[in-house]
């Protein structure tokens, strides 16, 4: 196989590749946690009813097509979400824009004992 052949089998298979690009923003003069291991965090429906301190905000910016599966956004969530000490995530926006840009706010919470 060519060099040329092989550069444009190589940027088709990562154009094929759907994408989970994450940038956070953690709130200032919240507590510091030891990082939590992203396994345990929550992916919550919506914001939960028990007590909990908000740590931060996640975006994530999502291709559209193709699109990454479900699993694979929520993994970004837990993995972002424990750099804070973050037991649970809940997304607050979830937008397909007219320009094709998928972009996801979420909040990362610590429980209250």
């Amino acid at each position: 196989m060519s060099a040329r052949a092989f550069i444009v089998a190589l940027s088709c298979i990562v154009a094929a590749c759907g994408y989970v690009n994450a940038t956070s923003t953690q709130y200032i003069g919240v507590q510091s946690y030891p990082p939590t291991d992203p396994a345990s965090v929550q992916v919550l429906p919506a914001e939960p009813k028990e007590r909990s301190d908000r740590l931060g905000e996640l975006l994530l910016d999502i291709s559209v097509d193709p699109a990454p599966p479900k699993e694979e956004i929520e993994k970004r969530l837990r993995e972002e979400s424990a750099k804070w000490g973050a037991n649970a995530v809940y997304v607050v926006q979830n937008v397909i824009t007219p320009n094709r840009e998928h972009r996801l706010v979420a909040i990362a919470i610590r429980f209250r004992q």
